[in-house]
């Protein structure tokens, strides 16, 4: 048997595109391991993801049948090794709570991740990165540098052939150039007020506003600042009690936990983009 697959697809929704792939796979002795499905009513799209086992001589067949039904369907579709590891490049400012959590994740093998390098405009987690064996490269970014800076940060990432850039706190605002370099595969988290409480200091003015809760979003980065497409979000209850400091410190506990899922599904294939939102199979 080859390293088990998984297949995505999307397209006009119509009757027996399950049936078509289903029977392509068992056609070529594919054993169905996960599958899930979904009909959005509203677009008439249809997505799937399925992870499937096959005989290793059989892999070159099941992709040339695939691609034949797909074309006849109108279907995009992928497939991908289902124990590869994605190769990652993290970007981060001075904020370092998802930084230090990515990188704990992944020395633990608690994602499916592997991470290349860590590109900050600031120095202050050298050391951080050093310790877990991460290149660090310091790339600094003014308003006279910028596009220097990201044409070196896109040479990083096809140095590294890397299929997932995360914005792990990384406190600038990429152009619509470098936007459109990394479609699809750049992530970035924030606070979940937005687009109240924008700029310094949200947690701050989410005290004096006695909010009720407090959250995170992870999305994937577009031209359109903070508005891409959601992947997860989360929240936690705080109360009156609440100082700044502690919510603060509440709010970057979601951050992690949410931006590690949202790392995870993207990187087990289970995200398909849906116009302007996700469709994502937990």
């Amino acid at each position: 048997m080859s390293d088990p697959l998984i297949l995505t697809l999307s397209g006009p929704d119509r009757t027996g595109i399950v049936h078509a792939v289903t029977g392509v796979l068992a056609t070529h002795d594919g054993n169905i391991t996960d599958a899930a499905q979904f009909n959005d009513a509203s677009t008439g799209q249809f997505f799937m993801r399925v992870q499937f086992d096959l005989p290793a001589a059989g892999a070159d067949a099941v992709r040339e049948a695939l691609a034949q039904l797909a074309d006849g369907m109108g279907l995009h579709w992928r497939i991908h090794r289902a124990q590869a590891r994605m190769r990652t490049v993290l970007l981060v400012s001075r904020l370092g709570h998802c930084l230090n959590d990515l990188l704990f994740r992944h020395k633990t093998q608690a994602l499916p991740l592997d991470i290349r390098a860590v590109i900050s405009n600031h120095r202050d987690f050298y050391q951080l990165a050093a310790s877990y064996d991460i290149p660090f490269h310091h790339i600094p970014v003014s308003a006279a540098t910028k596009a220097q800076a990201e044409a070196r940060m896109l040479e990083i990432v096809a140095q590294e052939e890397a299929e997932l850039v995360v914005l792990a706190r990384y406190m600038q605002v990429l152009s619509d150039a470098a936007c459109k370099a990394l479609a699809g595969r750049a992530i970035n988290i924030h606070h979940s007020f937005l687009p109240s409480f924008k700029g310094a200091r949200p947690y701050h003015q989410a005290h004096d506003r006695g909010v009720k809760i407090i959250g995170a979003t992870a999305h994937y980065v577009t031209a359109d600042l903070d508005e891409g497409p959601i992947i997860e979000q989360d929240i936690a209850r705080v109360d009156h009690a609440c100082d700044p400091e502690q919510l603060t410190h509440i709010g970057r506990d979601v951050e992690c936990a949410v931006l590690a899922r949202a790392l995870t599904w993207h990187a087990q294939h289970r995200v398909l983009l849906n116009g302007h939102k996700t469709v994502v199979f937990r």
